[in-house]
C-alpha cells in the first residue's frame, strides 16, 4: 500500500519536473534529501512527533533543505502535514526510476571486495546498458569484504550474484538437495 502511495507522490513530482524542465535538478536534490533521511535516524521521529508544532516542523524543513527547489520543500511539508514522512526514501526511489525510464537509463549497485576504478565501472555500465537495452547504466560501488571475491550486481529487482560466497552457498544448497533426494 505505501509503495502505491509513494509512486503517486513521485508521479506528481515527475509531472512538475516535466512541466518546468527541472527533472534532472530534482533528481540531484531528491538524492540529497534521501541521503539526509538515511543518515539522520532522528529526523523522521522528529518530523512525526505529535508534540512538535507543525509550524516548527515546517521551519525545520525550510532550514535543513534551504536552497532546494520549491517542489522539494513543498513535497516534504506536504508529507509532514499528511503524516507520510516515512515515504520519503520510497518517493525518491520512484522519482529517480521515472526519470531514468524517460531517459532510457538505469541505476545499479555493484558489491565488490575492493573499490572499483572509474574505468571498471564505466565498462560494467557499457556492458549492462547493451544487455538490458538502456542508453546508460550508472553504477554505485559498495565495498563489501564479506563476499570474499567476485561481485554482486543489483539492478532494480534483479540480483546477479557472481561472488565466491554466493557460489559456495549454491554448492552447499545443491549438496543438501542431493543428500535429501
Amino acid at each position: 500500500m505505501s509503495e502505491v502511495v509513494a509512486k503517486r507522490y513521485a508521479d506528481a513530482l515527475f509531472q512538475l519536473g516535466i512541466e518546468n524542465h527541472t527533472q534532472d535538478q530534482l533528481v540531484e536534490q531528491l538524492k540529497v534529501v534521501k541521503r539526509v533521511f538515511e543518515e539522520n535516524e532522528s529526523l523522521s521521529p522528529f518530523l512525526t512527533n505529535p508534540r512538535v508544532d507543525k509550524e516548527k516542523k515546517f521551519q525545520f524543513v525550510d532550514q535543513v533543505f534551504q536552497g532546494s527547489a520549491k517542489e522539494v520543500i513543498n513535497t516534504l511539508k506536504l508529507l509532514v502535514e499528511r503524516h507520510r514522512v516515512e515515504l520519503v526514501v520510497d518517493i525518491v526511489d520512484s522519482y529517480v526510476e521515472l526519470v531514468n525510464q524517460l531517459k532510457g537509463t538505469a541505476e545499479a549497485t555493484v558489491y565488490s571486495v575492493r573499490k572499483l576504478s572509474e574505468t571498471e565501472l564505466a565498462g560494467l555500465g557499457h556492458t549492462f546498458a547493451k544487455r538490458y537495452g538502456k542508453t546508460t547504466v550508472h553504477f554505485t560501488n559498495v565495498v563489501d569484504p564479506t563476499i570474499l571475491g567476485g561481485m554482486k550486481i543489483r539492478m532494480g529487482n534483479t540480483i546477479l550474484d557472481g561472488t565466491i560466497l554466493g557460489k559456495l552457498k549454491r554448492i552447499e544448497r545443491n549438496m543438501k538437495l542431493a543428500n535429501n533426494g
